[in-house]
């Protein structure tokens, strides 16, 4: 169905159904998480800048967030464990016109993942990349992530954790993204208003999303209620934009900062190939 007609019938159809497999519907998600309202932001952002869904690409690692990519009426990618950017960095690579998008989780991209997140950042290779943050390995059994905060329990900190979790935006800002901010999957509009702005730039962008896990991380974490982490997100955020991300740390207790963060330009990785490219083409005309 096109665009138009899905428009022309909102009573039946959902608002986004030009962007959605909406066969493969109910989803999987559980009551309560945060990716559905995330990947409505980002089908909406989408659909506000205008980018043609034919140049849309999705890629996920293993996770929740995979699923998404079934169920986005774009071409999609479901990656091994951790390796969604190196995948994304070879698409955009091979075909720089697309629209290149990396959606998934804290355990994906920050545990198992991490190497690439600072590397990919590091050399501005052109990608969104939208990281569900719920605290925890959601999918695979509630086990420490690497977002995880200090006292919180999981499968794998049963007495609580000592670890200091990331701040996922400051080691996005120290890599060299050129795009960085963070909100809540409560925050939908605001949310959809970011990954517009991030979707026309060039560069390494990232978003963190606060994403509720009621069932890994909330019943472990005196959340046990379906909306208890989505109204400890409404409650404790605070819009700070032009923060400066080594003061967003999140820590139990204390406000969560959202905004945006960080928004400057820098050649992306193609534009700095295509440079070297052009130089070593102009010495080689002077040589004859």
């Amino acid at each position: 169905m096109s665009r138009k007609a899905a428009r022309e019938e909102p009573q039946e159809l959902h608002p986004m159904d030009w962007w959605l497999r909406s066969e493969r519907m109910p989803h999987i998600w559980c009551a309560g998480c945060g990716i559905g309202p995330t990947l409505y932001a980002w089908a909406r952002a989408l659909d506000r800048v205008g980018i043609d869904k034919d140049k849309v690409v999705y890629v996920s690692g293993i996770g929740c967030c995979g699923r998404g990519s079934g169920y986005l009426a774009v071409d999609g990618f479901h990656t091994t464990h951790g390796r969604a950017i190196p995948f994304a960095t070879a698409i955009k690579l091979v075909k720089p016109d697309l629209c290149v998008n990396v959606i998934s989780g804290d355990g994906d991209l920050f545990s198992i993942g991490g190497n690439h997140f600072i590397h990919a950042a590091r050399r501005n290779v052109d990608l969104l990349v939208i990281c569900t943050n719920n605290f925890i390995y959601g999918m695979t059994g509630g086990q420490l992530a690497a977002t995880t905060l200090r006292g919180d329990y999981s499968t794998t900190t049963p007495y609580g954790n000592v670890e200091h979790p990331f701040n996922t935006p400051h080691l996005a800002d120290a890599s060299g993204a050129v795009y960085v901010a963070r909100w809540t999957s409560v925050h939908v509009k605001l949310l959809e208003k970011s990954i517009a702005e991030a979707l026309k730039m060039k560069g390494f962008r990232y978003i963190e999303v606060l994403s509720p896990c009621p069932v890994n991380y909330g019943r472990r974490n005196k959340l046990r209620e379906v909306d208890d982490i989505a109204k400890w997100f409404w409650e404790s955020s605070v819009i700070k934009n032009g923060a400066a991300t080594s003061e967003v740390q999140i820590e139990r207790g204390k406000p969560l900062i959202l905004g945006t963060f960080v928004k400057r330009e820098r050649l992306s990785y193609y534009g700095e190939l295509k440079a070297l490219e052009d130089r070593v083409k102009g010495a080689a005309e002077a040589k004859k």
